[in-house]
Protein backbone atom coordinates (compact mmCIF):
# COMPACT_ATOMS: atom_id res chain seq x y z
CA UNK A 1 0.00 0.00 0.00
CA UNK A 2 1.57 3.20 -1.04
CA UNK A 3 2.37 6.04 1.84
CA UNK A 4 -0.67 9.04 1.99
CA UNK A 5 0.67 12.30 1.02
CA UNK A 6 0.48 15.35 2.50
CA UNK A 7 -2.03 17.71 1.55
CA UNK A 8 0.55 20.94 0.42
CA UNK A 9 -2.19 24.01 1.41
CA UNK A 10 -2.56 22.29 4.84
CA UNK A 11 1.32 21.95 5.29
CA UNK A 12 2.40 25.44 3.97
CA UNK A 13 -0.60 27.04 6.52
CA UNK A 14 -0.21 25.06 9.29
CA UNK A 15 2.94 23.83 12.03
CA UNK A 16 3.43 21.71 14.99
CA UNK A 17 4.22 22.57 18.27
CA UNK A 18 7.22 20.77 20.43
CA UNK A 19 4.26 19.60 22.51
CA UNK A 20 2.12 18.72 19.72
CA UNK A 21 -0.40 21.21 19.26
CA UNK A 22 -1.32 22.95 15.58
CA UNK A 23 -0.42 26.64 15.10
CA UNK A 24 -1.88 28.70 12.57
CA UNK A 25 -1.70 32.13 11.53
CA UNK A 26 -4.61 34.58 11.60
CA UNK A 27 -6.73 35.63 9.10
CA UNK A 28 -7.56 39.46 7.68
CA UNK A 29 -4.04 40.82 7.63
CA UNK A 30 -3.31 41.03 4.33
CA UNK A 31 -4.82 43.81 2.41
CA UNK A 32 -7.06 47.01 3.22
CA UNK A 33 -4.74 47.86 6.36
CA UNK A 34 -5.83 51.85 6.20
CA UNK A 35 -9.25 51.12 7.74
CA UNK A 36 -7.13 48.72 10.44
CA UNK A 37 -5.84 50.39 14.20
CA UNK A 38 -2.57 49.69 14.47
CA UNK A 39 -2.99 47.91 17.77
CA UNK A 40 -5.58 45.03 15.51
CA UNK A 41 -3.02 45.02 12.91
CA UNK A 42 -0.20 44.38 15.33
CA UNK A 43 -2.28 41.38 16.64
CA UNK A 44 -3.24 40.03 13.42
CA UNK A 45 0.64 39.05 13.36
CA UNK A 46 0.59 36.82 16.20
CA UNK A 47 0.10 33.46 15.77
CA UNK A 48 -2.54 31.29 17.29
CA UNK A 49 -3.57 27.60 18.00
CA UNK A 50 -6.21 25.69 15.91
CA UNK A 51 -8.98 24.62 17.85
CA UNK A 52 -8.85 21.34 19.90
CA UNK A 53 -12.22 20.13 17.69
CA UNK A 54 -10.29 20.79 14.44
CA UNK A 55 -7.05 19.23 15.81
CA UNK A 56 -7.49 16.04 14.83
CA UNK A 57 -8.63 16.96 11.21
CA UNK A 58 -5.11 18.91 10.32
CA UNK A 59 -3.15 16.34 11.90
CA UNK A 60 -4.23 13.80 9.70
CA UNK A 61 -3.40 15.89 6.33
CA UNK A 62 -0.45 16.87 7.86
CA UNK A 63 0.25 13.02 8.23
CA UNK A 64 1.00 13.74 11.63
Amino acid sequence: MPKIKTRSGVKKRFKLTGTGKVKRSKAFGNHILTTKSSKRKRNLRKSALVHSTQMKKIKAMLNA
